[in-house]
């Protein structure tokens, strides 16, 4: 059973920056999708980033050139490095993780992943 535990929320004025981190348990084999949604109070969780076992990338357009995600394989690590910060950013964030090749269309839904993290708050004031 996949365990994935997520780090590195908090508060931070607009314009700031956060760094998330999700530790995953164990080797996640060699195709996998792992992305980090997000869920604001009253509103569906959805895709803000995903990667590939491949390195491949995939974003929503409203973090597009402000979020990155990245993976270091050696740790069972992966990151959400945010920038720029806004107001709207603010959510719960789980990191998610799928074994399949490739990651869903658009980021996919949360029924494409099968394991989750706990989540870890982000607060952006203005």
């Amino acid at each position: 059973q996949v365990q994935l535990v997520e780090s590195g929320g908090g508060s931070v004025q607009a314009g700031g920056s956060l760094r998330l981190s999700c530790a995953v348990s164990e080797y996640m084999y060699s195709r996998y999708c792992m992305g980090w949604f997000r869920q604001a109070p009253g509103k569906e969780r959805t895709g803000v980033a995903a990667i590939d076992s491949a390195g491949t990338t995939s974003y929503v357009d409203s973090v597009k050139g402000r979020f990155t995600i990245s993976q270091d394989n050696a740790k069972n690590t992966l990151y959400l490095q945010m920038n720029s910060l806004k107001p709207e950013d603010t959510a719960q964030y789980y990191c998610a993780a799928a074994i399949r090749f490739g990651c869903p269309y658009g980021l996919g839904t949360p029924r494409d992943y099968r394991y989750w993290g706990q989540g870890t708050q982000v607060t952006v004031s203005s």
